[in-house]
């Protein structure tokens, strides 16, 4: 009996965090998509921004180390990174160890309008979790 009730609180907690999860993630949609973006694609853009600040500017990075990092299948991932090149916020490149794998660099409107929506995307994260 103990361990159902312990696993019924487990369940509560995990309910508790999924929610928690689609309310910040409706939030940041609905104030990204004025400005073209979902939170997915802002995610992969912080990716990006976050691993050029830490090393060069231009830097890219292999696809399967974001997927790793934004929480998408590889697929999901390989049409999201489409759209944002189409949208001329990032851009693709052949990897050049490894020809089997692809590299993407932010643009410079990519690493813009990330600059733009940052903000947005921080007073959705403060408003969605900010008193828990």
């Amino acid at each position: 009996m103990a361990v159902n009730r312990a696993g019924a609180g487990l369940a509560d907690q995990w309910r508790d965090i999924l929610a928690a999860h689609a309310r910040t993630m409706c939030e940041i949609d609905r104030v990204l998509h004025p400005h073209g973006l979902g939170a997915s694609d802002f995610e992969v853009l912080d990716v990006l921004v976050s691993e050029a600040d830490a090393s060069d500017p231009g830097e890219e990075c292999r696809v399967q180390d974001i997927a790793g990092r934004v929480h998408l299948s590889q697929s999901a991932l390989s049409r999201l990174i489409g759209r944002l090149e189409k949208d001329g916020l990032v851009e693709r490149s052949m990897c050049v160890e490894d020809r089997r794998g692809v590299r993407v660099a932010l643009t410079a409107r990519g690493r813009e309008l990330h600059g733009e929506v940052l903000p947005l995307q921080r007073a959705a994260l403060e408003r969605s979790l900010g008193d828990r």
